[in-house]
């Protein structure tokens, strides 16, 4: 598979994808790169949004937070299928 191919698909299914290809492609600098931000940003997203879903006065913010997450989600399949590094802060 193809080094930019492997990147974005590390996106496509969240943090189980992202882990797999950690485990899968570790020789890989980009491969393990765009893995490793896939696992730690959706793994993250999920806990607030769970923790937010639970609370009566945080259950709004859930779902701007969800929105936030899908935008980033197709922002970083996209520079990662062009092959580029980009970090999210």
């Amino acid at each position: 598979m193809r080094t930019p191919a492997a990147g974005w698909l590390s996106y496509l299914g969240g943090w189980i994808t992202g882990l797999i290809f950690l485990l899968l492609k570790r020789e890989n600098r980009f491969v393990r790169f765009h893995a490793m931000q896939s696992l730690i940003f959706f793994g993250a997203i999920g806990i607030v949004t769970t923790v937010f879903s639970h609370s009566p006065l945080l259950s709004s913010l859930s779902a701007g937070l969800l929105f936030v997450s899908f935008v980033c989600w197709i922002v970083l399949m996209v520079k990662a299928a062009r092959g580029r590094y980009y970090k999210l802060p």
